[in-house]
């Protein structure tokens, strides 16, 4: 199969990443994994000998607790850290409704800055060797009351990974996703994860084999139809070196 992989498409090569090194985890769409596979890599590379941490800057749906309000994929990235974090630097941005945060961000008053964000990524992230950030959604999430949530892997220079959720229709999305990672040149690609969302896809192996061509290289790892999708899970998925060397490189 030939396809037009460079085609208006320019990849940065080389990591121009802030200290410490940074992974954004990124996806085609909303819930097909991002999560599975952040806490995932937090735990992989902790078991690897690794001093990293799980970072979520905005988050929605969350739930009222005796604490204040909670997300579920926050605490889960906080659990797999090295270290403890009090919540709030975890996750600085935390909304209860289940829509998108820009929208839970203005009915909340909260006015979200890049310039605060990027403050706070050297804060939270400081005392890691690695610093997992998962993203809110897909790549262009608008923030309140402007920009964008992939403003702040840019502005940082992060490792980009893209969780594809191996489904109709995730083509189109996941090349439309890597044309605006890499529009800027600001952002390395990593690579990519597939993650079987639908058991049921048909034609798994073209599929694969046609975002190998979309995406320029094979997939960091597939993971499977989990029956509890937590990091456990999907750590065996994810221990292949070639994945651990993509998300920190020999120095």
């Amino acid at each position: 199969m030939t396809l037009f992989l460079n085609r208006g498409l320019s990849l940065s090569s080389g990591s121009i990443s802030a200290v410490p090194h940074g992974i954004f985890v990124t996806a085609t769409d909303t819930g097909v994994g991002k999560t599975v596979v952040a806490t995932g890599l937090v735990r992989l590379l902790a078991r690897h000998g690794r001093r990293v941490v799980g970072l979520k800057p905005v988050a929605s749906d969350a739930e009222l607790t005796a604490d204040g309000l909670r997300n579920a994929d926050a605490l889960a990235l906080a659990a797999e850290s090295s270290f403890a974090l009090p919540y709030e630097m975890t996750n600085p941005h935390c909304f209860s409704p289940a829509v998108a945060p820009h929208l839970a961000a203005r009915e909340a008053g909260d006015a979200i800055s890049v310039d605060a964000l990027v403050d706070w990524y050297a804060r939270a992230a400081g005392g890691a060797e690695v610093a997992i950030v998962e993203g809110a959604g897909g790549w262009r999430v608008p923030l309140h009351p402007d920009g964008f949530l992939s403003d702040l892997p840019e502005r940082l220079g992060l490792g980009v990974v893209l969780v594809v959720g191996l489904r109709l229709g995730c083509l189109n999305h996941a090349r439309l996703t890597l044309e605006a990672i890499a529009s800027t040149g600001r952002c390395a690609f990593v690579g990519w994860v597939g993650n079987r969302i639908d058991p049921g896809f048909a034609r798994l192996e073209d599929n694969l084999a046609t975002l190998e061509c979309l995406l320029g290289s094979p997939p960091l790892a597939v993971v499977p139809p989990l029956e509890v999708a937590d990091a456990a899970a999907a750590v065996a998925c994810l221990d292949q070196p070639r994945l651990l060397r993509a998300v920190f490189p020999p120095q």
